[in-house]
């Protein structure tokens, strides 16, 4: 069986000259990529004693759920602004060029629930560092976050020190 960084398409030059582009869409697209993925996030949780999974909009959905699905865990959807129906809380973070909001709804996280972050990829770490203080400001405890694949080059990791935080494959550049 291949490994699951086999599945991921690299395209050069994506979006402008010198990046790399790594595709996880070609991850999905293979059942056994998927499962590969899937399961080695499992893995990681193993040990973890946790009650919800969160994961942002959308890739952070297409593998938090099938993780809380197996793991009889409720599923708690982090969304762009205006596109949840009820009361919510928000947080701005930084983009490449620019900002946006993300927003959870406000009863979505109970006080002292421990709550597992899944995302397909850590990169600055921006988006992660603000879903941590929402679920914060509800009362949750992150205990662990987890990620499909990682590039290192952009130190995400640094804004989510003190964090338990795990990727199935790791770049080195950016």
């Amino acid at each position: 069986m291949k490994k699951l960084e086999d599945y991921v398409t690299s395209i050069p030059d994506f979006p402008e000259p010198g990046i790399i582009f790594r595709d996880v869409t070609t991850i999905l697209q293979d059942a056994d990529g998927l499962a590969l993925a899937v399961d080695g996030v499992r893995e990681m949780l193993k040990d973890v004693d946790y009650d919800v999974v969160v994961g942002p909009e959308s890739r952070g959905f297409i593998f938090g759920v099938p993780v809380a699905y197996a793991e009889h865990k409720g599923f708690v959807p982090v969304r762009k602004q205006g596109k949840l129906p009820r009361e919510v809380i928000s947080a701005d973070y930084e983009l490449e060029y620019g900002k946006a909001t993300i927003e959870m709804h406000r009863d979505s996280i109970k006080p002292g629930q421990k709550v597992v972050i899944i995302d397909d990829l850590i990169a600055t770490g921006g988006t992660i560092e603000a879903i941590i203080g929402l679920i914060k400001e509800m009362g949750g405890e992150v205990v662990k976050i987890c990620f499909i694949m990682e590039l290192k080059g952009l130190n995400g990791r640094e804004k989510l020190e003190g964090y338990d935080v795990e990727s199935l494959i790791a770049y080195e550049g950016n």
